[in-house]
Parts: C-alpha cells; structure tokens; sequence
C-alpha cells in the first residue's frame, strides 16, 4: 500500500514537472524607425518602433523561441546576454552562427535553465548603440519575494552616427573632450593650479584624463530621460531589476529614499547589502531594493562616471525629492594621480602594500568632489550642489564593492583539473586601440579548453580605462574573499592596476565562446578572445568556420580614414590619413598659389611597433619644388642643409625610408633618408591644447624649413586657422578636419 502510494507521489510530481514547462513564443520584428528624444525625431533600430526592445519574460522550465525577422537592410544578430544556451544559439555573428540576412527570419529556440535578471542585444556592428537592446527575465518556479518590480535598462544616446563615433576615435579628435568640458588645456591647468601636472603627464606622453571616451546628448531608462511611477506608496519596497545597456558607459545609481539593498548581480542572488550608492557597468546587472518612505516621490538617479548628464525614475507620488545630483570631475586631480600610476614606458607602477583588486580601491575617487571636497580654483555652483564642504568621515558615503558582495549558496566549483591563465590588458589612447597581451582579436589565436577542466583567469589591467570583462555562456566564480560563497557573474568591472582572478568551470558540450570588453568601442577595436572546446562537433549554422572566422576578424582590421585640409591665404596644407590597429598610409601635402612658394607632397606607408606605438618605420615617396625668389629663410644659406649636405629641396622627386618616434612632451622625431643619399632629421607637435579651443602646432627640420600655426576650433568639422610656413609665408582661413 505504501509502495503504491510513493509511486503515485512522484507520479504527480513528475506530471506537474511535464505540465509546468511551457514553450513561450516572442516574435521579433527588426527595423530601421524613428524615436523622439529631447523633442527631436532621431534614427534607431526597434522593435515595432520600441526603444528599448520588449522585456522579455520567461520561468525557469521553459522553452524559449524567439523568431527574428529581420526588416533592416542590413544584416543583423541577437546575443542572449549571461545566458545558458546551446553554442549555435549565442548570437555572435561569424562565430556562433552566419549572420542574419536582410529580409530574412532567424529562430532562436534554447531551454530556460536559469533565472535572474539579464538582458538581450545586437551582436552586429553598433547596432547595440542606436536602440537593439532589451531586458531579458527569467522568473524563478517559486519566488518568495512578493514585493512590485520593474524592469530598468538603462542606455545613453548620440546624435551622431556610432561608426563615425568609432572613426573619430581612431583619429584621435578631441571633439568629444570639448563637448564635455573636458579637454584640461594649458590655459585650464594654469588657471586651476595644475600647470607643472600637465607638463608631467605629456612629459610621460599621456594625452588628457578621461574616464569615458564618448560624449552622449542623452541618457535613458527605458528609452525616457524621465520616467514617473506614482503608484507607490509610504512604506512600499520595490524591486528594481537593472540592467546596464549603454554602448560605453558605466552608471552611478543613487536613490533619494534612503538606502539601496542588493539581492542580486548579474542573475545570481546575493546575501543582502545595504549601500549609499553603487557603480553599474557595461552590460551588468543588478537587483535591488528601494523602500519609499513617505507619501511623496523619489529620485532614483542614474548618473553617467563622466557627470554629463543623468536620467531619472521617479517612485511615489506628491511632492518630489530630488536625488543629490553628482558635481563635475576634478579632471586635473585624476591628471596628477595618472602621473603618479604611469612609468615612462606606459605601463602602470603596481604599488607595494596597496591591494588593487575586486573595486575595492576606486583611484577615480580623488576626483569625486563629493568626497575629497571642492578645490577652490574651480567654478563650483555650491547653492546648486545643495550641501558643503565635506569630507569622506563626515559624509560617510557607502559604496558597493565587489568584496562586499556573498552568494547565498556554495559556488565551488566541481572536481576536475584546474589549469591557469593569465591576461594583461593594453591598450593606447592615442591610436585607439585595444588588446589583451598587446595582440587584438584578430592577431591571437584561439584558447583551447577541454569540457570537465576548470580554468582560472587572472587579469591585470595595465591600462588608464575600467573594463567590463563578459564571459559568453557561463557564469564565473569572482575570488572576492567569500571563500565557499563567492560571487557568481559573467561580467567582472575591472579597474585601472587591478589584478582579479576569476574561474569557471568548462561545463559546454563544445562550441565557441566569446571573451571580451563590452565597451561596444574596445570590443571592436580588438579585445578580446575565443574560448574553444576541442573536438567540438560541427555547427551547423555555421557551415564555413575558416572563412567566418577571417569576418570575425574584419571589426579590428578595419581602416578609417582621416583627413585635415587647410584653406589659407598662402596656399593649402593638409593631410590624408587611412589607418588600422598596425598600418598607417598617409599623404601630406603643402601647395602654394605660385611656384615661388612651392609646391611638397609626402606619401608613405608604415606600421606601428610596440604596445604604446611609439615606433613608426615607413617607406615612401617625396615630391618638393620650388622656384627661387620665395620667402627667405631664417637659416640663410638654402644651398646646404643644416648637416652640410647639398640640399634638394627645391626640385626633389625622391624616394625615402625613414623611422617616427613619439618623444617625451609628444613630440614627434623623425629621421629618414631619401634615394638621392640626402638625410633628414624633424622635429614636430601638433594640436598643443592652448585653451578648451585653441591648437597650436609647429615644425622644424634640418632642411631649414619651419612652421608654426594657430587653430581654433568652432565645430567637429570647422576651424578658423592661421599658420607661418618657411615656404609659403604667412596665411590666414579656415581648416576642414575629418
């Protein structure tokens, strides 16, 4: 009898286990729409003109199938963010599956084996930066948290095309610095106080501070600078489900309400934590808890690390309790703290005796002046800022780190042989490129793994920028000090010095499996990796891997073109530029109105050496002619060069091999040699920032021939100039950069 009645038990257990999964059904309409921001029509990617796209939401059990259709002229992706899935299912495109064709309609159909809270994006081009994002819930069976939730994604917006954002990235413009008030010129840092810190850091040839690349004309949650839900009320908690989508930057989240409660990051439950604010980064997530604490609504701020602006939720309803708005960077401060981590050869001084790991130690914080309090030589609206002079004892802000984070349960990983891994980020700001042991994406090969060993990764971040670190298709243990319980996640923040360890255990049945930085801009300019399973079976949405792979590779090999013309009273000069991660080639040009001021074009080739790209060796051809009777030179005799050699300048049609190094104070050396034996030795800087504005460049070489100029920014593509040249004279107009 008993026997009958344990058999009918698990009878039902199993048929309630049947009947409980479900197969959820999402269709997908991808197309090219229109968004109103800021009162103005903006050009995105939605779905059925949804900024960002539906929440998706689904039970652990489940059966997820998302169709795709794909209305955009162009080919297309979606990666399942943080998600367990079968390889073919992952979403990248070249490596896990042949991209979606315009037109066409693509079903992704995968179990849901997890819960917590993720998100979903493109994986194709910047598709991810102009609106293909959205939320992605997977609900527990049994949830014993009753409390109301929201869904929270949290974005930023440009104006501007992302692929012309990437190419002004790789030609060093500045344009982004200005529009943040964040250029830290000469004239600033002789105002500020801060002149000798400026001839250190350019002294160690490092450009200006910065903690985000990208100046954004708008920051979203949910697709809305504002947001209002007033139908909480005293004594309510909410749970916010928040997941960081922005293209490049992290967030502040700070509440008006009082504390913050973490419960979960990255869809793994945490123990409890309370915090005065917290940091969110490229592509993280987190789940927490807000109590409103009266009849009356409250900010829930989202502030990008660069302060330019914010985007708010408002919770409750009556009168309204503004979040303490974060004040302006002291720029000039993290510039001294630069000097201070960097060594001459760009790489970063570790410090003895200081822990650098698990965000811990915030170096950024010396410029929080919220925290370290205001420097007086700055224009500080203190009445605004709502609050004094105060420093970090007095105010007795929390913020969350890494370590203070526990899981609920045991997270070790299971037996098996541990192999060890070691990483050092790299990167140069100047060029705009981005590795992982000086090699891009595209220049390292695959890291072979093998199913039922455990990996542990240890990360040194040599570099001046944070990196979100994302692990496609497996959670990682984060080494946080919680020994049995530590941290589950798929995204580790890392900062500038820190040396973290992660592992995970190589669960998959095969497949490849990206490593990269989710800022969308280092991802595509070369860091990141491939974790491959070894003797992984076919892929059949991916029937040529050889030549997929070699696409995969296209993001960091791609050129960009630049180019800087001068339109002056005294003739034109310019340059033409078209460069990737190693290879340069390039054209410059100096063209009077008449022969007697001569008409010089220089055309190399030539690839970059060393991590910090400090070496340029080229080859090339150089055209100078010059009919006598010109400007004179201030050097006299134009018969010799100033080593003593016949100089050809004036009529010279030669070849030239010569070698660029980038010198203390960033100046350029340059030393070649032409086919006619002549040798030729320059010195020259360009783009010395005088004001937020102003550029100053000059040149001198040992052909007797100088320049020194003046340009004044007006917009990204116009500037009023002027320049003296040897050659041509005095000039004034206006210079078209690009």
């Amino acid at each position: 009898m008993k026997k009958n009645i344990l058999i009918y038990l698990i009878f039902l257990l199993v048929s309630a286990n049947i009947f409980a999964q479900k197969t959820v059904r999402y269709d997908l309409y991808i197309a090219d729409t229109t968004v109103t921001l800021g009162g103005e029509e903006k050009h995105a990617i939605a779905v059925n003109g949804q900024i960002p796209m539906p929440t998706l939401i689904f039970t652990e059990g489940d059966t997820a199938e998302i169709w795709v259709h794909n209305n955009l002229d162009e080919e297309t992706s979606l990666h399942w963010h943080g998600l367990f899935l079968p390889n073919r299912y992952d979403g990248v495109p070249y490596l896990t599956q042949n991209p979606i064709a315009p037109h066409t309609t693509h079903l992704y159909k995968f179990p849901i084996i997890q819960h917590g809270t993720h998100w979903y994006h493109s994986h194709s081009s910047f598709q991810e930066q102009i609106g293909m994002y959205g939320a992605f819930i997977m609900l527990k069976r049994n949830d014993e948290l009753k409390i109301p939730t929201l869904n929270l994604v949290l974005s930023e917006w440009t104006n501007m095309n992302p692929k012309e954002v990437h190419r002004s990235l790789k030609a060093a413009s500045d344009w982004f610095a200005i529009q943040k008030g964040a250029t830290q010129s000469y004239g600033e840092a002789l105002i500020s106080g801060h002149f000798g810190t400026k001839i250190t850091n350019e002294w160690k040839r490092m450009n200006a501070m910065d903690v985000s690349d990208i100046y954004y004309d708008n920051f979203l949650i949910n697709g809305k600078n504002q947001n209002e839900e007033p139908q909480f009320k005293a004594g309510d908690r909410v749970r916010l489900r928040i997941a960081n989508a922005g293209a490049s930057d992290y967030f502040w989240l700070t509440y008006s309400g009082g504390k913050i409660t973490v419960i979960a990051t990255d869809g793994n439950d945490v123990e409890p934590v309370e915090v005065d604010r917290l940091i969110i980064a490229v592509s993280e997530t987190y789940d927490v808890i807000v109590t409103v604490p009266e009849n009356k609504s409250y900010e829930f701020l989202a502030t990008p690390e660069d302060r330019t602006g914010s985007a708010s939720l408002w919770l409750g309803s009556g009168e309204k309790v503004p979040a303490q708005k974060l004040p302006k960077l002291k720029y000039f401060a993290g510039m001294e703290m630069m000097n201070d981590m960097m060594d001459m050869n760009g790489n970063i001084i570790e410090m003895e005796g200081m822990r650098m790991q698990n965000q811990q130690m915030d170096m950024n914080t010396v410029m929080y002046p919220e925290i370290t309090g205001y420097d007086e030589m700055e224009d500080v609206d203190m009445k605004e800022m709502g609050h004094h002079h105060q420093n970090q004892e007095e105010q007795d802000i929390v913020t969350l780190n890494y370590e203070m984070l526990k899981s609920t349960k045991k997270t070790t990983l299971p037996d098996g042989p541990i192999r060890e891994l070691k990483f050092e980020l790299t990167g140069n700001m100047n060029r705009y490129v981005w590795s992982m042991d000086n090699k891009t994406l595209s220049e390292s090969d695959k890291i072979l793994i093998r199913k039922g060993e455990n990996l542990r990764i240890i990360i040194f971040n040599n570099s001046m920028m944070r990196h979100p670190m994302h692990l496609h298709g497996h959670d990682f243990r984060l080494l946080n000090g919680q020994g049995e319980y530590a941290i589950m996640k798929n995204i580790i923040d890392i900062m500038p010095m820190e040396r973290d360890t992660i592992e995970f255990a190589a669960s998959e049945p095969g497949g490849d499996w990206f490593f990269h930085c989710h800022i969308l801009y280092h991802m595509m300019s070369g860091m990141g990796r491939v974790f491959s399973y070894e003797n992984s079976p076919p892929n059949p949405d991916l029937p040529d891997p050889k030549s997929a792979l070699q696409k995969l590779f296209a993001d960091d090999r791609e050129f960009h073109p630049m180019t800087r013309i001068g339109l002056e009273s005294n003739g034109s000069d310019g340059e033409a530029m078209y460069s990737n991660t190693r290879w340069k080639m390039q054209t410059i040009w100096h063209l009077g109105y008449h022969d007697e001021h001569g008409y010089e074009s220089e055309t190399f080739i030539g690839r970059y050496l060393d991590r910090m790209q400090w070496w340029f060796p080229y080859i090339g051809f150089d055209y100078h002619f010059k009919r006598e009777g010109g400007p004179k030179n201030i050097f006299g005799d134009e018969e010799k060069n100033m080593l003593g050699q016949k100089s050809n300048k004036n009529n010279r049609k030669a070849a030239v091999a010569g070698i660029a190094y980038t010198l203390p104070m960033l100046f350029i050396a340059d030393a070649r040699v032409d086919s006619d034996g002549k040798f030729r030795f320059q010195l020259s800087r360009e783009d010395i920032s005088i004001t937020s504005r102003l550029r100053f460049n000059l040149m001198v070489n040992t052909d007797k021939e100088y320049m020194a100029g003046f340009r004044y920014i007006l917009t990204k593509y116009f500037s009023v100039s002027t320049h003296y040249d040897s050659d041509m004279g005095l000039g004034v107009g206006i210079t078209f950069s690009y």
